[in-house]
């Protein structure tokens, strides 16, 4: 199922220049409140937990911080970044609270994470849809069901680790010892040594492949958001779970619509003569053209709302508004007929007119918060 990824600054509740400490704070406030010690069967406590720790991640690492600041989701391309999981997130809780209580089990690591980018209509962003996408991505080896060794042989556990994949050390910091937990150096963490490998992927459990999924594009994506499609990144060493995809999207501009957040503005072009006497004027939307009433005497820049015509809210579904702003469009070349009457017409008297309200005036107007 694709879900959006939270900002990491919403994630901690922190504003965008928080100090390191301060993400410190906020991040032992929400691990100890969503800890499932303290929230045991609680699925969502478990999955917030999960959510904050990963947050923390990458926002105390100076170097994955810029990335993320500059880039959002997107920008988050290291290759530690697709590794976190669970476990990681029970490792900074003891790394601060000092436990080291929960013992990491040998089973096989979770893949890496993928990431790609998407080419959508713009009619597609405002509706959704749905897309097939070629994954390239490394898959289970089916020589040795991702072993990594020769078919008829069998991996051993690694002496130093004991198959854990983590050594251990006791060191002291403020919070008082703590243990510190690393990856195994003789296994890179697998728990597994192989002395044959298998000669289809070279002892690495896993071969280049590409899998054809069909991924549902919410309503209401922009360039801003990232989908995750979960379980459809690259399969993990030993036969581990596959990691999840994120989608990002470029999405075709529109010829005659501009979207601002959840409205979409569209500049209105009127004749002089459909601003003095009014009319009813047919107008394109992302639905297919309507009609809108222009009243006698609009004035150039003034704001006509076409309401619920605009882009739906990635979790409401409240679609916003279309906004078409007048622009009273004077022709360049005019017939002698045409000159005549406006001769007739008058008002060449050397003098500006006077204009109460002006294009900002109404757009001002328009965008006010109501009181």
């Amino acid at each position: 199922m694709a879900t959006v990824k939270r900002d990491y600054y919403e994630v901690l509740g922190v504003k965008r220049d928080a100090k390191p400490e301060e993400l410190k704070r906020a991040y032992r406030k929400l691990a100890m409140e969503f800890h499932p010690d303290r929230n045991q069967g609680d699925k969502a406590a478990e999955e917030k937990f999960k959510e904050v720790g990963e947050a923390y991640s990458v926002l105390s690492d100076p170097q994955k911080r810029q990335r993320y600041d500059a880039y959002g989701h997107s920008g988050q391309q290291m290759p530690d970044f697709g590794q976190f999981s669970f476990d990681s997130a029970f490792d900074l809780f003891d790394m601060f609270f000092g436990g080291g209580r929960r013992a990491h089990g040998s089973g096989p690591q979770r893949g890496s994470d993928l990431r790609m980018s998407v080419d959508i209509t713009f009619e597609e962003s405002i509706f959704g849809a749905k897309r097939t996408v070629d994954v390239p991505r490394a898959d289970t080896c089916p020589d040795c069901a991702g072993s990594g060794a020769a078919p008829g042989t069998t991996p051993h556990t690694c002496p130093d680790c004991g198959g854990s994949g983590q050594v251990r050390r006791a060191m002291q910091s403020i919070f008082g010892q703590v243990m510190n937990v690393t990856a195994c150096p003789r296994c890179r963490g697998i728990g597994r040594l192989v002395d044959d490998p298998c000669a289809r992927c070279r002892g690495r459990g896993l071969v280049e492949a590409r899998k054809t999924i069909e991924v549902a594009i919410p309503a209401g994506v922009d360039g801003d958001v990232q989908v995750r499609v979960s379980g459809e990144g690259e399969a993990g060493p030993q036969g581990g779970p596959h990691g999840d995809l994120y989608l990002s999207f470029r999405v075709a501009p529109h010829p005659q619509l501009i979207r601002r957040g959840q409205d979409l503005v569209y500049e209105l072009p009127v004749s002089v003569t459909q601003a003095v006497l009014g009319d009813r004027i047919t107008v394109p939307t992302v639905s297919g053209e309507t009609e809108v009433d222009l009243s006698a005497g609009t004035q150039p820049g003034r704001v006509v709302k076409i309401a619920g015509q605009g882009v739906p809210h990635l979790r409401t579904g409240r679609r916003g508004d279309q906004i078409c702003v007048v622009r009273v469009v004077v022709p360049a070349h005019v017939s002698a007929k045409e000159r005549k009457l406006y001769e007739e017409l008058g008002g060449r008297d050397g003098k500006p007119v006077e204009v109460r309200r002006g294009f900002f005036d109404h757009l001002r107007d328009f965008f006010a918060p109501a009181e």
